[in-house]
C-alpha cells in the first residue's frame, strides 16, 4: 500500500476519535410557534451527557409570562422541555437570548413560527447571544442562515463525513475520485430537494440506520482491498456512491424538516441549505488532503495501521447500526 493510502487512514483515525468532542459542542434548539395573538409555544431542547446539562435558559421580554407547568422529557442525549408563554402583544421587533451561551462552546439553532407560515430562523453564538424577531425575513437572512445551517450539519455529522472518508480511501485515481464525490454530490442533492419538497417520502429512523449500515459496507470494502480483494466501490466507485448519496438526501432532509423552512422562501433556503452542505463536504475534503500531504512528509505510518482503522470504522458504524436499529424496535 502506498504511503498516501497510509495517511488517509491515520486521518480516519483522528476523526473516530473527534467524535465524542463533536458530541459536547452539538447546537441546542429553540422553537417558538405563534399560536394565536401574544401566545406562543415554545421547545427547548439542550444537549446532555449523562445527568450533565449544559446551563442555558431561554429569556424572553418582560411582557412574557409562562402559562401553567412546563413539561420536560429526557429525549437521550439531550434534554427537551416543552411549554407555553403569554406575552402582551406581538413579539415582532422583540429581543430574544439565550442566558449562559457565551460561557459555552455551543450554539443554538432558532427557529420562529410566525401564525401566518413565515419561519424565521437564526444562529445564536457565544459571541451573539441574542435575535431579533423579524415580521418577515429577508432574503439575505434566509440565503446566509441556511448556508451555515448546511455547513454546520455537514460538518458536525461525523457519520456523513466517514462516509465520504470511506470513499477517499478505496478510490484511486484524481479524476476518478472527482467522479465518485460528484455522483455522491448528485445523488444527495436529488433527494434533499424531493424529500423537502414533499415529492417523496422516507421515514428518518430507518434512513439514519441504513446510512450507518453504508459505512459499515465501505469498512469491509477497505478491510477485504488490505486482504487482497478487489471489492464493489473499487470497481465501481461512483455507482456506490451515488445509490448510497440518495440515502443520504434523505438523512440531510431530516436535519431540514426539524429546522423548517420559511413559507414564502422555500426554494431559496433548499438552494442555501444544500450549497451549505456542498461547501461543508468540500472543506473537509480538502483538509483531509492537505493534513495527508503533511504526514506523508512528516510521519512514516505503520503497516498495522490501514488495517486497524478499517476495523475502527466498521466497529464504530456497526455500533451505530444497532443503536439505530434498536430505536426502530423500540428497544432503546
Amino acid at each position: 500500500m502506498s504511503i498516501g493510502r497510509q495517511f488517509f487512514v491515520a486521518t480516519a483515525l483522528l476523526l473516530v476519535s473527534a467524535a465524542a468532542a463533536a458530541h459536547e459542542v452539538r447546537p441546542a434548539y429553540l422553537e417558538i410557534s405563534e399560536m394565536g395573538e401574544g401566545e406562543y409555544s415554545v421547545l427547548w431542547k439542550v444537549p446532555a451527557r449523562g445527568a450533565y446539562t449544559l446551563s442555558l435558559t431561554p429569556v424572553f421580554p418582560e411582557t412574557c409570562e409562562l402559562i401553567g407547568p412546563a413539561r420536560v422529557v429526557d429525549a437521550g442525549g439531550a434534554m427537551v422541555r416543552h411549554s407555553t408563554i403569554e406575552c402582551a402583544g406581538s413579539l415582532v421587533g422583540a429581543t430574544i437570548g439565550v442566558e449562559g451561551l457565551t460561557a459555552t462552546m455551543t450554539d443554538v439553532l432558532v427557529r420562529f413560527a410566525h401564525e401566518d407560515g413565515n419561519v424565521q430562523t437564526a444562529r445564536l453564538q457565544p459571541s451573539e447571544p441574542m435575535f431579533v424577531v423579524t415580521a418577515a425575513p429577508s432574503w439575505h437572512d434566509v440565503a446566509m442562515s441556511y448556508l451555515l445551517l448546511g455547513i454546520e450539519h455537514i460538518l458536525l455529522g461525523i457519520d456523513h463525513l466517514l462516509f465520504v472518508l470511506g470513499l477517499l480511501l478505496i478510490v484511486r485515481g484524481k479524476w476518478l475520485l472527482v467522479k465518485t464525490v460528484t455522483a455522491f454530490t448528485v445523488a444527495h442533492s436529488i433527494t434533499l430537494a424531493m424529500a423537502t419538497l414533499g415529492v417523496v417520502h422516507a421515514p428518518q429512523a430507518p434512513v439514519e440506520a441504513v446510512i450507518a449500515l453504508s459505512i459499515l459496507f465501505l469498512a469491509s470494502e477497505l478491510a477485504r482491498r488490505h486482504e487482497g480483494e478487489t471489492g464493489l466501490t473499487e470497481t465501481y466507485p461512483w455507482i456506490v456512491a451515488f445509490i448510497f448519496g440518495l440515502l443520504h438526501g434523505f438523512g440531510f432532509a431530516g436535519a431540514l424538516s426539524e429546522i423548517g423552512l420559511p413559507q414564502n422562501e422555500i426554494p431559496l433556503a433548499l438552494l442555501f441549505f444544500n450549497v451549505g452542505v456542498e461547501v461543508g463536504q468540500l472543506v473537509f475534503i480538502a483538509a483531509v488532503l492537505t493534513l495527508g500531504w503533511l504526514l506523508r512528509r512528516l510521519f512514516t505510518i505503520p503497516a498495522w495501521v490501514p488495517r486497524a482503522a478499517a476495523y475502527l470504522i466498521g466497529s464504530l458504524a456497526a455500533y451505530w447500526v444497532i443503536q439505530r436499529v434498536a430505536v426502530i424496535v423500540g428497544v432503546a
